[in-house]
């Protein structure tokens, strides 16, 4: 007898499709024989991680015999009082998408549902179905809105209902590279009945320079229903260690540590990420080389005559003016991995992660060699 396994599955497991990350670097050369590729598919630090972190790393080796600090104490405290909280308001996560698992299977459940905004992070409905709750998916701005195709805080309350137990706010939001200002996200957040929690996703947070872009993490008294999350995948380069923690108050992180599996975060994870917490020169460069080449890829963009959204992330989104995946398939061929978005709703983008300066120029010309083809 042949078992279907996919049938034996919780209905809102059915349903979904495997997170589908970016082209490693590997698997490229390894399929069309080439060498010297770069990948500007997953928003990573292209300067790489802190030198202190690499330090940090190397003087840890000797620890992986043993099962890493459960509680993180070191980190959490790190991050605390980087934060100005209590350490028992920080939640370390395997990365933030753990963070926003871990609030999923302790908020969602059949007949509750969970809200969020057209075009926004792909992970937010896949840990919400895998509860077994219900996905209300916001429209989101107009195209030719200053935040185009951002998040439209009125109709997010609309699509609430009695049933809503997680809302998600990317800010920036991915892969748009759009965002809520101070005003407009304390806003929202107050008008959310405290039954809901609130998600606000800032994975980019650090690479902003937005004058009224607002740090969510000063608003937990006023706002018990608030998880702020952040990873250190990005600006800080240790995407490949997996480490990011949620802040909240002190009852919503006692909840997740509930449902948060015994070391989930390795010892190597939290040395690096507690070195790279202190080292404010890398973090300072690569805001900086993002800057400059956000505002590269841009120029790049223009002289294409190419549109592009805005973006105060480490990405930006091109439109291609035509179905995005053939573009992408010849810049594979050519060497550079970027990243194809008809998921998110853009089939005629691609999102270019901020890279060196050689490498953005690279990219730009086999995006323009790419469209000769």
């Amino acid at each position: 007898m042949t078992i279907d396994y996919l049938a034996l599955a919780q209905p809102g497991v059915q349903g979904l499709k495997p997170y589908e990350p970016g082209k490693p670097i590997e698997t490229l050369e390894r399929e069309l024989g080439i060498r010297d590729s770069i990948k500007l598919a997953s928003n990573e630090n292209p300067l790489g991680p802190s030198p202190r972190a690499l330090e940090a790393l190397r003087a840890g080796l000797d620890k992986i015999a043993l099962y890493p600090d459960g509680a993180g104490h070191a980190l959490k405290s790190a991050i605390a009082e980087r934060i100005g909280c209590d350490p028992a308001c920080v939640t370390l996560g395997s990365g933030s998408s753990e963070i926003l698992d871990l609030t999923a299977r302790a908020y969602l459940g059949p007949g509750l549902e969970a809200v969020y905004s057209e075009h926004a992070f792909a992970v937010y409905p896949l840990v919400a179905q895998a509860a077994g709750a219900e996905c209300k998916v916001a429209p989101a701005n107009a195209a030719d809105d200053v935040q185009p195709y951002g998040h439209h805080p009125d109709k997010l309350l609309a699509r609430m209902s009695a049933r809503t137990r997680v809302v998600f706010i990317a800010n920036p939001n991915n892969p748009t590279g759009t965002w809520l200002n101070e005003a407009a996200l304390r806003a929202l957040i107050a008008s959310i009945p405290e039954t809901a929690v609130v998600v606000v996703d800032e994975a980019y947070c650090e690479f902003v320079e937005a004058p009224d872009y607002p740090d969510t993490t000063r608003w937990l008294e006023d706002f018990p229903n608030l998880i702020v999350t952040r990873t250190f995948s990005k600006i800080h380069g240790l995407a490949g260690l997996r480490i990011g923690y949620g802040v909240s108050g002190p009852e919503i992180a006692d909840v997740l540590n509930r449902v948060r599996q015994p070391f989930n975060t390795g010892s190597l994870a939290q040395i690096a990420a507690l070195a790279a917490l202190r080292d404010g020169t890398h973090i300072r460069l690569s805001r900086e080389n993002n800057t400059l080449g956000l505002a590269q890829l841009a120029a790049g963009f223009k002289a294409q005559g190419l549109p592009y959204l805005p973006s105060v992330g480490n990405f930006i989104c091109v439109d291609v003016g035509r179905t995005a995946a053939a573009v992408y398939r010849r810049m594979l061929e050519l060497g550079v991995i970027v990243r194809p978005i008809a998921n998110y709703g853009f089939p005629n983008c691609l999102r270019i992660s901020v890279g060196t300066p050689a490498q953005n120029d690279r990219a730009l010309a086999a995006l323009q060699q790419a469209l000769l083809a």
